[in-house]
């Protein structure tokens, strides 16, 4: 190959998303010399369609627990090391203007781009190198010298280390790929199985028959899937459930196993009815219903579940029933909806202070490649953050 069209660095980064780009930034930062290689036509693609177009870049009650993984004491060391102060000093240093939503989540208060354009700009800063439209076709490993050579583009790079940033399955339409699971099979390192997460439900049968219509309707749930529940807003949609508490006890559900849904948390939904003299038939528990949920809903849960009669045990039994409502979902909408990957990359093999591979020196993953996958609520990129820094602090 023509000399003029071999690049020789210090660092390798492939995908210049929000991992990518803060492992290039703390890398650069050290002096080294870094190219991040993005097969995009630009940077940062994902980000910019996150939290509406407005970017849910951190969250700031990040806590391990907020994460799923195999180890789920990996996280720990990363986290604790980049915070979400630590990013929330670099936004206010670059003078984007931000507000908490809910929940400790915080957004840009104009949009995502200032995200990636601060990102663009510390990469300018620190001498990286950012190459969009740079599809890799290959990578190697020199065995004697440890050297990691990407043929990308029209070119070769080479640099001793080698940074894999480059996502998981999730939105498919902006690019998303396997490419990253390759390249830890390639090496023999061990991947946790993939699966859709924080993703809408699909219902079938007589549950989608019997919810379908009442897409675009919501209500504050508690959802539970196995040991864990989130109380958050559920929305029906022409498909299935959706809404933050679906979302994220979907990243716990496993195929065939029910939900539960408490419709109105911590209320007494048909105490109406135990008043003295009170008038107990369905027009009356409907009215009792309509009071906490929205009316079409409200009818809806009383035709499915009315009792044949209305004594004091039937009222016990719908009043239980309504607050551990069951659906079994018939799968999830898929990487499509999806807003992350759960599974890959195994921990067991990486370096919970580097996100070094221990069996493959010089060779690092970070972000949602690696077996790490946040709640919904700026999580994910705090996870991206820390990753990234991670790596770049040791490259």
């Amino acid at each position: 190959m023509d000399s003029a069209n071999l690049h020789s660095h210090d660092v390798l980064i492939l995908g210049a998303g929000a991992a990518g780009l803060m492992a290039a930034i703390e890398a650069g930062r050290r002096g080294r010399s870094v190219a991040v290689l993005e097969r995009a036509e630009r940077p940062g693609k994902k980000i910019l369609i996150s939290g509406g177009g407005r970017c849910n870049f951190t969250n700031l009650h990040t806590r391990p627990d907020n994460f799923l993984s195999a180890n789920s004491h990996f996280a720990k060391s990363a986290l604790a090391r980049y915070a979400p102060a630590d990013f929330i000093r670099l936004v206010e240093r670059h003078g984007i203007a931000y507000h908490e939503k809910t929940l400790g989540q915080l957004f840009c208060d104009g949009s995502a781009q200032q995200i990636v354009n601060l990102l663009m700009r510390e990469c300018a800063d620190a001498g990286v190198r950012v190459l969009p439209s740079t599809a890799v076709r290959e990578v190697r490993r020199d065995d004697s010298s440890g050297a990691f050579t990407v043929v990308a583009g029209s070119g070769e790079f080479t640099a001793p280390a080698l940074v894999v940033a480059t996502g998981g399955l999730s939105i498919p339409k902006m690019g998303a790929t396997g490419f990253g699971y390759d390249i830890a099979r390639q090496f023999q390192i061990p991947i946790e199985q993939c699966r859709p997460a924080l993703a809408p439900f699909t219902l079938a049968g007589a549950e989608h028959a019997r919810f379908a219509d009442l897409a675009g309707v919501s209500a504050p749930v508690i959802a539970t899937a196995g040991k864990r529940s989130f109380r958050e807003k559920m929305l029906f949609t022409h498909r299935g459930l959706s809404g933050p508490a679906i979302l994220q006890i979907s990243s716990y559900w496993k195929r065939p196993e029910a939900i539960r849904i408490d419709w109105a948390p911590e209320q007494e939904l048909l105490a109406s009815l135990r008043a003295a003299n009170a008038r107990r038939d369905s027009a009356a528990a409907k009215a009792a219903l309509r009071m906490w949920l929205p009316v079409r809903l409200a009818d809806r849960l009383l035709d499915a579940a009315a009792p044949n009669s209305w004594t004091n045990r039937a009222l016990d039994e719908l009043e239980l029933r309504l607050h551990a409502w069951t659906l079994t979902p018939s799968g999830t909408e898929g990487y499509e909806k999806a807003e992350v990957t759960a599974g890959g990359v195994s921990t067991s093999a990486l370096s919970a202070q580097t996100m070094e591979c221990r069996s493959v020196p010089g060779l690092y993953f970070i972000g949602e490649v690696v077996d790490v996958t946040g709640h919904l609520g700026g999580f994910n990129f705090q996870w991206a953050w820390a990753s990234g820094a991670a790596a770049g602090r040791a490259v």
